[in-house]
């Protein structure tokens, strides 16, 4: 949903959080994007990591992937959530600090999990299981960034608003 803000001209509309079928699909498709750079972040870095240095995989891996959360939390800010624009560096760093929580949950965890059930127990090849859990994945990673890492900060009232009040000035 649009809403106008004002007479602001470069702030005249903004979509509110969460409405409109057209601004979510634009969110998501971003979303999707950032996520697929990320992921080549992530194999050039282990790449990199395991044949420039030579570093054995599970240091490589580990690095890469937080290489990666860094990269597409970058992009979040800047591009697929740049209309929830941060107050300041403690806001940052809160996000930061959501968005890692929430990969970590559902991207170490459920690809882990998927990827352990799809090849051990289904006898699927190890890379069309991990596109298949990073898809299946998607979707919660994009809800928990889009409603709890993103989540727009509740419009409080300025506290002095109350002595605007009719009822009070007039009891005077």
């Amino acid at each position: 949903m649009i809403t106008g803000i004002g007479d602001n001209p470069k702030a005249s509309f903004r979509v509110t959080h969460g409405k409109g079928s057209r601004q979510i699909g634009l969110r998501w498709f971003r979303f999707n994007l950032v996520g697929g750079l990320g992921v080549a972040v992530q194999l050039a870095v282990l790449l990199g990591l395991k044949s420039g240095f030579h570093l054995s995989y599970l240091p490589a891996t580990a690095l890469a992937v937080e290489v990666a959360v860094l990269h597409n939390f970058f992009w979040h800010e800047r591009f697929t959530w740049r209309d929830r624009g941060s107050r300041g560096l403690s806001q940052r760093a809160a996000r930061l600090w959501r968005f890692h929580v929430a990969n970590g949950l559902v991207s170490l965890a459920g690809n882990t999990a998927l990827i352990y059930l799809l090849v051990h127990q289904l006898k699927m090849p190890a890379l069309p299981s991990a596109v298949a859990a990073i898809a299946l994945c998607s979707p919660l990673n994009f809800l928990l960034a889009d409603r709890w890492v993103y989540r727009q900060a509740p419009a409080y009232a300025c506290p002095l608003k109350i002595f605007s009040n009719r009822r009070l000035t007039s009891a005077r």
